[in-house]
Formats: C-alpha cells, sequence, structure tokens
C-alpha cells in the first residue's frame, strides 16, 4: 500500500488536533507515515502525543538544525523522509510555517503544489476555495508527488487512538539548508484562550465594537472560544494583529463562529465563511454577513452579548 507522509503540527509541546485531521485525510490514500521533527533528545517525548488518528507510523528525525535553521532544516529533513519512504503524496498544515516549509520541499522532490485545501480526495484531488471563497475548485498535482497543505479545521478528524510504529530516521542537513541562521525567537504569548486556528468556537469583534471587545471577550470566555478580530479592528488598534481573521490574516473553520459587529466584507468572509455554523450579531440588516449565516440577530452587540453570556453561563449551570 502507499505510504502518506505527514508532518506532524505541535503546539506547546504537544501535538496539535490538525496534526489528527492531516492522518484521517492522509488515510484515504494509503498508510500514513507522520514524520517529528524534534530537537535531538526529544523526539520520543514528542513522538508520545502523536496519539490520535489513522497513523500507521511514526518517523522521529532529531535535529538541533530545526531550532538553528528553521524552514529550511525542516523541508530538507521532511524532502529526504519523503524521498525514502517513496512517498505517494506529502500533506502539511496549511498555516504559515506549514506552507513555507510545503513550498520548499515541493521545490525539493521537484514536484507541484497545492496550498490551501479544504479536503483531499483518495485520487488526490484537491478542494480549494478560492476568490475570497467565492469559487470552489478541484485540483490535483500532475507531476512528482503531490505537496498539499490543508486548512485546519477543514475536516472531521479521526480521532481514535493510535498505536504506531516509531522509528529513528537519521538525515544529513544540507549546507544549504543552513546558510540562513535564527540568532533569537521569542514565544507566542499564550492567554487562556484556545488558539484561534484549532479552537471549535471563535466569537469575533469588528468595527460595531468601537475599540471595546470586553463584551466580545466575556462572551467567548463562557464559551470556552477563541477570540478573532476583523482587519478594521485590527488596523485601528483595537486588537493584536495576531487575531484577525481574513484573507490577509487567520483562516479559521470552526464548528460555531459568531461575528459581532462585522460587516462582512469579502476579505473576511474568505477567512471564516468554512465554519459549519455562523452566526451574526449586527445592528445594520442590511450587513453582507447576513447573507452567509445560518442565524442572525439584528441588534447592537453591547445589548444583545450580555443578555447571551448570562443565558449560556446559565445553562451551564
Amino acid at each position: 500500500m502507499s505510504t502518506v507522509i505527514i508532518l506532524a503540527d505541535f503546539q506547546a509541546d504537544a501535538a496539535t488536533k490538525t496534526t489528527a485531521e492531516l492522518a484521517t485525510v492522509g488515510a484515504r490514500m494509503g498508510d500514513v507515515c507522520a514524520v517529528v521533527l524534534a530537537p535531538v533528545g526529544k523526539g520520543a517525548a514528542l513522538a508520545a502525543t502523536v496519539s490520535h488518528g489513522p497513523i500507521s507510523s511514526i518517523a522521529i528525525v532529531e535535529s538541533d538544525a530545526f531550532a538553528t535553521n528553521g524552514v529550511a532544516a525542516s523541508a530538507d529533513a521532511l524532502a529526504q523522509v519523503a524521498t525514502a519512504k517513496g512517498a505517494a503524496a506529502v500533506l502539511v498544515a496549511s498555516h504559515a510555517f506549514g506552507k513555507e516549509v510545503a513550498a520548499r520541499v515541493a521545490i525539493a522532490l521537484e514536484s507541484g503544489i497545492i496550498t490551501d485545501a479544504v479536503d483531499v480526495s483518495a485520487e488526490k484531488v484537491a478542494t480549494q476555495l478560492v476568490f475570497g471563497g467565492s469559487t470552489t475548485v478541484h485540483s490535483e498535482v500532475t507531476h512528482g508527488i503531490p505537496v498539499i497543505t490543508l486548512r485546519p479545521n477543514s475536516v472531521e478528524p479521526d480521532l481514535s487512538a493510535s498505536s504506531a510504529a516509531t522509528e529513528t530516521v537519521a538525515v544529513t542537513i544540507s549546507d544549504s539548508a543552513k546558510k540562513s541562521v535564527i540568532s533569537s525567537s521569542q514565544p507566542p504569548v499564550k492567554g487562556g484562550r484556545p488558539e484561534l486556528t484549532e479552537a471549535s468556537i471563535v466569537v469575533s469583534g469588528g468595527r460595531g465594537t468601537n475599540g471595546d471587545f470586553a463584551a466580545v471577550e466575556s462572551f467567548a470566555d463562557t464559551l470556552g472560544a477563541a477570540v478573532g478580530a476583523s482587519r478594521a479592528a485590527t488596523d485601528a488598534g483595537w486588537y493584536p494583529h495576531s487575531h484577525q481573521v481574513g484573507q490577509t490574516g487567520k483562516t479559521v473553520s470552526p464548528q460555531l463562529y459568531v461575528a459581532c459587529g462585522i460587516s462582512g466584507a469579502i476579505q473576511h468572509r474568505a477567512g471564516m465563511q468554512t465554519s459549519k455554523t455562523i452566526v451574526v450579531v449586527n445592528k445594520d440588516p442590511e450587513a453582507p454577513l447576513f447573507e452567509i449565516c445560518d442565524f442572525g440577530v439584528v441588534g447592537d452587540l453591547f445589548a444583545v452579548l450580555p443578555q447571551a453570556t448570562t443565558a449560556v453561563a446559565a445553562a451551564k449551570a
């Protein structure tokens, strides 16, 4: 059976749900081998967290070059493993790091690449949403080993326990992959809320907040949700750019997306319209986001959200 390589995705030294999503898609095409790129001495611990999804094997690659040389070293190692395993396809998470790694892997393998897929069939046909999400495209790589990046939260993951066999794979990071050196780095500051792209519920605020995100945050915390923001809100300095949802920000696809005071420009819709359920709270009944929502509330978010927060808290109690 064919082997499909996935790059295990980690956050805070633990595999994310995205890893299981990649494995779920990869299992349609063959046996899944999850590649764990780790600093020397930490491979086994990281591999132990890759515990869910239809994963047949785990290949651990240890090198301090991943920390000192970043993306180039990671891509070099992944390409070597894909070649050694005779991979039928390579799947990577579609975030900033993943897409850069995938691009370099495609060049190393002299293969085609598809980015931002929301699904991939057993025949390696990828589904993409383009032109701000207004058009669905089905595409496939016609040369080399398909390298595909998959948007987090796009597919329902198989979260069954994995009992994959683990092996350590030796690779030699090339000199060309060591030309750039990371002199310093700082991990992102983590709060108590879920990571935006991983969250199953996202509550976002926009221009209608007038810079006051207190009601949005309170409602999000009651739901155990991540907080997002429109570009208008982040450009105004009301919320960090790292929380921007949209074409020039992050793409999210949660089970529930609540848009508060966001009109719904095409750029914002491109980053959230694959959400399973969309709820809109806006005092403007003509707001474009009402066109794609599942439930809409025409009203001032400062009146609606406190009532919703109270009701959710009461239901949970």
